[in-house]
């Protein structure tokens, strides 16, 4: 299975961001947003699947879901960021995704290795620039 979905129609990616969602509707409507973009999305249906892609791939940003199956995006956050330690790599600017904005959500996102937070429902001009900034460009 091939979990690419180019957001820069066949043009070669400025930037590859890994997309944890267990949602296909969510998955299609990032698609949307970034279409055109100049970034590169790879989806992971839940977080297990999310470090392995992680492992395997070069990514700029990760967007992670909090609550999928199999492992959720907290766990999954704190294997990349081990993997991380243990590669001696830079850590990559890991963004936890939750509907839940409580402040409760947004520390435990933190503490367990997410550099920010953005709260559900998601519009297209705040993510890409949001984007923008967290990646430098």
């Amino acid at each position: 299975m091939n979990n690419r979905q180019t957001a820069t129609n066949g043009f070669a990616p400025q930037r590859s961001i890994l997309v944890a969602e267990d949602s296909e509707s969510n998955q299609m409507l990032l698609s949307l947003f970034f279409s055109n973009s100049g970034y590169a999305l790879d989806f992971a249906w839940n977080g297990r699947e999310a470090v392995e892609l992680f492992k395997s791939g070069s990514y700029g940003l990760v967007l992670m879901d909090i609550f999928m199956p199999i492992m959720d995006g907290l766990d999954a956050t704190r294997e990349i960021r081990l993997f991380e330690r243990e590669q001696g790599r830079r850590p990559v600017p890991i963004v936890a995704v939750s509907a839940n904005a409580f402040t409760e959500d947004r520390q435990r996102s933190l503490k367990a290795g997410c550099t920010d937070f953005l709260a559900k429902p998601i519009h297209k001009a705040h993510l890409l620039e949001f984007v923008a900034r967290t990646l430098g460009g």
